[in-house]
């Protein structure tokens, strides 16, 4: 399956407890809350780049399935991460104690974000559509 695509959040939930239970200042969440982000992924093989816009902040990672690689969190701060496929459809990220489980499914993105070290609310969730591609433009070419 290729991953390649362009896709903006439709919905989120827990968006503000889970952000601010990672360490995201309060002004950054409030401006954050109800941008509905667009992410472009770049698949060439193992390697991925992904592009995340949200309103005038830019964020750019790019990594190999199955290596360590360092990222920008949403902070802002450098964080060592790994990134797995696992099946066909989804990309499991795992960083600081979160793990986040992407699905892609027709032109359908669904990501569960899950903290196993916090005390209160430990999971965000959005779901997003394709904007560019859309249904079967993922699948193997």
């Amino acid at each position: 399956m290729n991953f390649s695509g362009k896709y903006q959040v439709q919905t989120q939930e827990n968006y503000e407890a889970f952000m601010k239970a990672v360490g995201m200042p309060d002004d950054i969440i409030q401006k954050g809350k109800d941008i509905k982000g667009v992410s472009e992924i770049v698949q060439n093989g193992k390697h991925f780049k992904f592009i995340i816009t949200a309103g005038s902040k830019v964020i750019q990672n790019e990594f190999t399935l199955g290596e360590e690689c360092e990222m920008e969190f949403m902070t802002g701060e450098k964080i060592k991460a790994v990134v797995q496929q696992e099946g066909d459809n989804k990309l499991v990220t795992t960083f600081k104690g979160i793990k986040s489980v992407t699905e892609f499914n027709g032109d359908t993105v669904t990501s569960v974000s899950l903290h196993s070290q916090l005390g209160g609310p430990s999971t965000w969730g959005w779901v997003g559509r394709w904007v560019v591609g859309g249904q079967g433009r993922h699948e193997e070419q």
